[in-house]
């Protein structure tokens, strides 16, 4: 018995520490915007009665259509880089704050943007090399990731 227990609470310390670093502003991934939505090309906030977790996050969708979509293929509405700015990651390799409504469905994946006091990360990752800032932001995100 005592086997069994000490294997379990093994495994769950190896479970949570493969988990990966979210942006969890506010209490949600994307600030509980619908994930879903961008995919609509919107960014709608979510609501709680249609929360969820996935990944030991939580997510807001807006509808119970949006919820069992996301329940049928989270992995598919994930945001990269568990949600933190695209370009700051790639840039400076730093987890930064996003704006939920400063986005781009890219390769059918979501990337969200820092979109304040002047400066939009979006509009600087589309005029530099896309694909380049990509690799090199999944280069970085592999070292900062946890």
């Amino acid at each position: 018995m005592k086997r069994t227990l000490l294997a379990f609470l093994i495994s769950l310390t190896y479970i949570n520490a493969q988990s990966i670093d979210y942006n969890l502003k506010k209490g949600y991934v994307a600030e509980g915007y619908d994930v879903v939505e961008y995919f609509k090309n919107k960014a709608i906030e979510g609501h709680k009665a249609f929360t969820t977790t996935h990944d030991n996050v939580q997510y807001k969708l807006v509808s119970q259509e949006n919820l069992n979509t996301f329940l049928k293929a989270p992995e598919n509405y994930i945001p990269q880089y568990g949600g933190y700015c695209a370009y700051a990651i790639a840039i400076d390799s730093k987890k930064v704050s996003v704006d939920p409504e400063t986005f781009e469905i890219r390769n059918g994946k979501l990337y969200l943007f820092y979109n304040s006091w002047g400066i939009n990360t979006l509009k600087k990752w589309k005029k530099n090399n896309v694909k380049g800032l990509q690799k090199k932001a999944d280069q970085n995100w592999e070292a900062i990731k946890n």
